[in-house]
């Protein structure tokens, strides 16, 4: 090594006296390790959270398509990486929906305990009119012979009517009717009956495979529990799973539409700037309902801005006429939020009942 070299500690090649930088691997040359650069790096690694990131916020909120054009061009160190950008937002995002949903799983949680005490109460009415299950046709008779003369019965009527009155009429139960009954199954389950046996007075066959008998398993679960909120809070925290799923589809659909506009990277690129913007506007409307409650008029207005959004993207990054921007962004936004997103969603809400 010359006199005038040092060696990088990182990847311990030589360079010349004066850098700041490594020219191999770029770390600085001179940097002492205090707590602030501890955590800086930590954050910057992780996080992604430096210069970067404030450069690219601005163009990503208010000039649609241009960060990703920028970046496609190929000018990929002065803006923050598309997926490093989505990855810092969903986690802002979902630890604010996380806070906002635990108020949400709280209030079923209660409103569940609620149908759980009215259950309850509900059968222990059932059991104390358990002898009055019909209706004794005496007291529609009774009125009838007092006022025998006065309407003009003889004997051959009055002996009719005598006949009649030793029918007993079945009251009539108006509502919903269940595959089992309740007050069966609730001595069941204080009896003590195993879960094989309760399933099987459920309506189990005995050939159920795993995904029957899971389900049943979930349904006598969800009985005894009510855990409407636990099954809402499973929901909630497989959403960022799902989207790692349904983002590249949008991409795809993108891919379908601007076909010959490049290759399926590009368009995934457009689509995680086009994500962050998406949850950036989501957590900003969730950390101000923490405080106050945005009114109904304000939330679809929002909705609609996130389409004209895409749509202002959309011809900026393809380059097309407002025409046929507005016609693909429209069918985009159609196939995803009304075919895609539905099917996903409840998709993911069976499995969040299975699995909750």
């Amino acid at each position: 090594m010359k006199a005038n070299q040092n060696t990088c500690q990182n990847c311990e090649q030589p360079y010349d006296k004066g850098f700041q930088f490594c020219p191999h691997c770029g770390q600085k040359t001179n940097e002492n390790l205090t707590i602030g650069v501890l955590f800086y790096n930590t954050i910057s690694n992780y996080f992604s959270f430096d210069a970067r990131f404030l450069k690219s916020f601005f163009p990503l909120m208010f000039k649609p398509g241009y960060i990703a054009k920028e970046f496609i061009k190929g000018k990929r160190l002065l803006y923050l990486h598309p997926a490093h950008m989505y990855l810092f937002i969903t986690v802002i995002f979902f630890f604010l929906s996380n806070i906002y949903s635990r108020e949400v799983r709280e209030d079923l949680d209660k409103d569940m305990q609620r149908v759980l005490a009215s259950r309850t109460e509900k059968q222990q009415i059932q059991q104390d009119s358990s002898l009055q299950d019909s209706i004794d046709a005496t007291e529609f008779i009774k009125p009838l012979k007092d006022n025998a003369v006065t309407i003009g019965l003889d004997d051959d009527d009055l002996r009719a009517l005598d006949s009649i009155s030793n029918i007993k009429i079945p009251k009539r139960h108006i509502g919903p009717t269940f595959s089992f009954n309740e007050k069966e199954m609730d001595s069941l389950i204080d009896s003590g009956a195993s879960d094989e046996a309760l399933y099987k007075y459920m309506g189990m066959p005995d050939d159920a495979g795993y995904f029957k008998r899971k389900f049943y398993g979930q349904v006598l679960k969800f009985y005894k529990t009510m855990g409407l909120g636990q099954i809402f809070q499973t929901f909630i925290d497989s959403i960022p799973l799902a989207m790692f799923f349904l983002l590249p589809i949008f991409a795809l659909l993108l891919k379908l539409f601007f076909y010959k506009r490049g290759r399926y990277s590009h368009h995934l690129v457009f689509t995680f700037y086009y994500f962050s913007f998406l949850f950036i506007i989501f957590s900003i409307v969730f950390a101000i309902n923490l405080y106050r409650d945005i009114p109904d008029w304000i939330d679809w207005l929002i909705v609609l801005s996130t389409f004209f959004y895409l749509y202002i993207g959309v011809i900026k990054f393809y380059g097309q006429n407002w025409f046929l921007s507005f016609i693909k962004s429209g069918i985009v936004s159609f196939l995803f939020l009304m075919l895609v997103l539905p099917f996903s969603f409840t998709l993911l809400a069976l499995i969040s009942f299975l699995f909750y």
